[in-house]
């Protein structure tokens, strides 16, 4: 059971970028999967969160209506579209799934509720 977190750059303020996670030996839509993020010095915190039953989605406040996640059942994946990148948004992100608590539930998409992690793709949003 592994995830493999990838797209992190350096981009400048206002640009786009694409996380991807890969995900092998479970299937992804089995179980809630999300993004979270680690900036410097700080708490890791969730970013956006999906459920695996009905697609339902949390986004945290700081990205709502700029990040999009989604997820591709026939490749496996895991993604995150960031829209309008901001320099608050540099951070490492991680991918994480609720795969031996064995629920589709996204819950509270917080980082002590997802039990197998990604290693982590840099974002770094500085002019």
């Amino acid at each position: 059971v592994q995830l493999q977190a990838s797209g992190g750059g350096l981009v400048q303020p206002g640009d786009s970028l694409r996380l991807s996670c890969a995900a092998s030996g479970f299937p992804l839509d089995y179980y809630a999967i999300g993004w979270f993020r680690q900036a410097p010095g700080k708490e890791r915190k969730g970013v956006s969160c999906i459920s695996s039953r009905d697609d339902s989605t949390y986004y945290a406040d700081s990205v709502k209506g700029r990040f999009t996640i989604s997820r591709d059942s026939a490749k496996n994946t895991l993604s995150l579209q960031m829209n309008s990148l901001k320099p608050e948004d540099t951070a490492v992100y991680y991918c994480a799934t609720r795969y031996y608590s064995g629920s589709y539930y996204y819950s509270e998409c917080q980082p002590h509720e997802y039990d197998v992690w990604g290693q982590g793709t840099l974002v770094t949003v500085s002019s």
